[in-house]
């Protein structure tokens, strides 16, 4: 009996020797929204997209062995990756950013159509777009209830800013763009005005006016001291909608336009700048409540 003991104790050992080192690796396709970029600590925090058969959707820290894999990576970006869970660790490779996060045909030919803007001999020449960590400039426009808002006001808050137009019928631009942020209003509630406030600016201004945009707004129950629909002189949107990357050109009666959501940090510094529609209301949460938790 004391050997068949000690012969079971060694085939149990061995059983789990030989477990430890033929563990598989287990690899999982994965896509989420960059929050932040921490270079020293070699590591990504992701609003990564639910991997069926593994995890739901949720805020996650991803190792990256490979440094170069991050030296182009900036919160705001859409990326697509592998998540690699071995036995004791887990890390993440084969990242790829959507280089445009949104395959809508308006958005297509609206950046089509910046091309050819561009190599014309007579355009006119346009501010660069503000880089992410750099101060965005003041501007000011009126909001919905004629009231003058400017971007200086709200120093010492997180600012969340998108781009619309109140006549865009189709539901997968700028109507789910406004929906985004009244998700955020609502995600958000306990903070709106004290730490949060979104604005949404009209590249439309001529059609687009208060008394529109305050119709608009009542579609979102958008409250209107901390949710300002704006609008103003051609000249003035313009301006603003450069700072950000924003295009529309006139097309046929309709706009033909990009789509940016931007977000602002406390400082007045840009935080991220996100390109397309792919990203869901919970990922652009997360990264706004990430802006706000900086210190």
């Amino acid at each position: 009996m004391r050997r068949t003991g000690w012969t079971f104790a060694i085939l149990a050992t061995a059983a789990l020797l030989l477990s430890a080192t033929a563990w598989p690796a287990q690899s999982y396709p994965a896509a989420g929204l960059i929050l932040k970029v921490d270079h020293p600590h070699h590591t990504l925090i992701v609003s990564c997209q639910s991997i069926p058969g593994y995890m739901d959707a949720m805020v996650m820290p991803f190792s990256v062995k490979e440094a170069k894999l991050m030296e182009a990576l900036e919160p705001g970006m859409m990326i697509d990756f592998t998540l690699v869970v071995t036995r004791d660790s887990s890390y993440i490779e084969g990242i790829r950013v959507r280089s445009m996060q949104s395959v809508d045909n308006e958005s297509l030919q609206a950046q089509r159509l910046k091309i050819l803007q561009g190599a014309l001999p007579s355009a006119a020449a346009q501010a660069d777009p503000v880089t992410l960590g750099q101060a965005v400039p003041n501007f000011r426009l009126i909001d919905q209830s004629r009231k003058p808002v400017s971007l200086a006001q709200f120093g010492g808050k997180v600012v969340a800013i998108n781009f619309v137009y109140t006549r865009c019928a189709l539901p997968n631009y700028c109507f789910r763009l406004a929906n985004n942020f009244g998700r955020l209003q609502k995600r958000f509630s306990r903070q709106m005005g004290r730490d949060l406030v979104l604005l949404t600016v009209s590249f439309d201004p001529v059609h687009d006016q208060p008394e529109v945009l305050a119709k608009y707004s009542e579609i979102w129950k958008a409250d209107p001291a901390t949710w300002h629909f704006l609008t103003g002189s051609l000249a003035e949107v313009q301006r603003v909608c450069s700072l950000f990357g924003v295009d529309a050109w006139q097309d046929e009666g309709l706009l033909t336009h990009s789509l940016h959501t931007a977000v602002i940090d406390r400082a007045g510094r840009l935080a991220a700048n996100i390109e397309g529609n792919e990203f869901t209301p919970e990922q652009l949460g997360d990264l706004v409540e990430s802006v706000m938790k900086r210190e």
